[in-house]
């Protein structure tokens, strides 16, 4: 099921402050970071297996970085010349095992980080300004959630510089930048496309 190398993934939590009223969490000062394992990739094309462990697997739509080359502590004028590319994903989220989760004051991985819970779409080069990428998630047709870059907490450059403080940065390591407000229930025989702008860079079927 799972697209499984050797890779980080960092995901970027309450990024954008209307989704952290959306799922009732404090706004943090500084983005939370939590990571995934290699075996939560999905590569462009695979399914989206629904988890037997949950009733309400949910999508969070993020535009998503890949890094191009090594680096730590990394200024953030600098932090534009390590990656290239980018493009829009799903970070899946087991929304009723995290909210119990957090109740219960316990980690939260198990909930986000699941096999098969990073899907991403075909990556391009980043534009000039990457302060103002419009993306989307649609089903059917409709768009279930949008946003902007220009709504972060930490623009990209930031964010790669705030990750780098703690844990050094690897050539094909994906940095997910964070969901805008939007969140919503997935279901088997969905098919949810990706968008920046006009372009459409995957379909992601739910089974």
């Amino acid at each position: 099921m799972c697209y499984a190398f050797s890779m980080k993934i960092f995901c970027l939590a309450l990024n954008y402050t209307e989704h952290a009223e959306e799922v009732g969490f404090a706004i943090p000062e500084k983005p939370a970071i939590f990571l995934k394992p290699s075996t939560a990739l999905l590569a462009p094309g695979r399914p989206f297996e629904y988890p037997s462990f949950t009733q309400k697997a949910q999508y969070e739509t993020e535009i998503v970085i890949r890094m191009d080359k090594q680096g730590k502590n990394i200024p953030v004028a600098e932090a534009k010349d390590y990656y290239s590319q980018i493009t829009v994903g799903i970070d899946f989220t087991a929304r009723d095992v995290q909210r119990g989760l957090v109740k219960s004051g316990m980690p939260w991985e198990i909930a986000k980080a699941f096999d098969g819970s990073a899907f991403i779409g075909e990556f391009i080069p980043k534009p000039e300004n990457t302060s103002d990428i419009d993306f989307k998630l649609m089903r059917s047709g409709q768009v279930i959630q949008q946003g902007n870059t220009g709504n972060l907490t930490l623009v990209f450059d930031e964010m790669v510089s705030y990750i780098s403080e703690y844990f050094t940065i690897e050539p094909g390591d994906l940095v997910y930048t964070g969901s805008p407000y939007g969140t919503g229930d997935v279901a088997k025989g969905d098919v949810l496309e990706g968008f920046i702008g006009d372009q459409k860079l995957f379909d992601c079927n739910v089974v």
